[in-house]
């Protein structure tokens, strides 16, 4: 890791890809990079992330944004003294999708005291943009009960 990562803690990918009963494992979201400033992940785009017309669903987009920059505003802060909820999120769905795989990249726009902002760019398969969402985090210091 270079002196300037972002990590407080830097988890494995095998750590990012072990949660399971969730919405990430049920949309089959798997953590494919974590680099020095961002997290990235892909979504497949199939029966469980189809809207009724055969296309990647904007609430999966949204998901999978979520996912990725709630992932990465975590691994920001000592969680032994912080916890971070999301505040805000939005989207602009760009391109459809059919089938395959879609790439998300989230990386910090603003990391503060009390929160960040992070960017989710997602792609095809031919990187072309499908979406762009913007997360807003809330960083809170946990209860000393």
């Amino acid at each position: 890791m270079t002196a300037n990562a972002i990590w407080h803690r830097r988890p494995s990918l095998a750590e990012l890809n072990s949660v399971k009963n969730t919405m990430i494992d049920y949309l089959g979201i798997e953590m494919i990079e974590l680099g020095d400033d961002f997290v990235k992940a892909r979504m497949p785009v199939d029966h469980r992330t189809h809207q009724p017309m055969g296309l990647l669903h904007g609430g999966a987009s949204v998901a999978l944004a979520e996912t990725l920059g709630s992932t990465g505003a975590m691994f920001c802060v000592d969680l032994a003294k912080f916890n971070v909820v999301g505040l805000e999120i939005n989207a602009n769905h760009i391109r459809g999708v059919r089938d395959g795989w879609v790439i998300g990249t989230a990386r910090p726009l603003h990391r503060g005291r009390t929160t960040q902002l992070w960017e989710i760019r997602i792609t095809d398969a031919a990187d072309k943009l499908v979406c762009i969402s913007r997360l807003t985090m809330a960083v809170l210091e946990k209860s000393a009960a």
